[in-house]
């Protein structure tokens, strides 16, 4: 799968949910996904690699499962955030339930209401 492609689906996966709005993060170039301006997921300017934010036990459980595929990333790891190989073969659905999970924890109530409504 080429970067068009892999940027695509974290495109699909992030605009389909409620108010998400594709916005750079600082200075960096790299699509980033935000609601209510606050971040849920940033990919890496080299487009090799997504973070999302992660429920308690979550990060330490997709890393110690699957460490080809999921990683401690720098300066938001101690935060609850995942990162994620896009340079290696992933499961799509469940990325985009990650992505999902990520929009969950960041969104207001009433948003994440819309979105079990939907």
């Amino acid at each position: 799968m080429n970067d068009l492609d892999t940027m695509a689906r974290i495109r699909e996966a992030c605009l389909e949910l409620p108010e998400v709005v594709e916005k750079s993060f600082g200075g960096h170039t790299a699509p980033s996904f935000r609601v209510r301006d606050k971040l849920f997921v940033m990919t890496s300017e080299d487009g090799l690699y997504m973070t999302f934010k992660a429920g308690a036990g979550v990060q330490e459980a997709l890393i110690a499962e699957s460490p080809e595929r999921f990683f401690f990333p720098k300066y938001v790891g101690s935060k609850g955030w995942v990162g994620a190989r896009l340079d290696v073969e992933q499961d799509w659905d469940e990325l985009a339930e990650l992505i999902e999970e990520s929009y969950r924890l960041i969104a207001p109530k009433r948003l994440v209401n819309l979105l079990d409504r939907g």
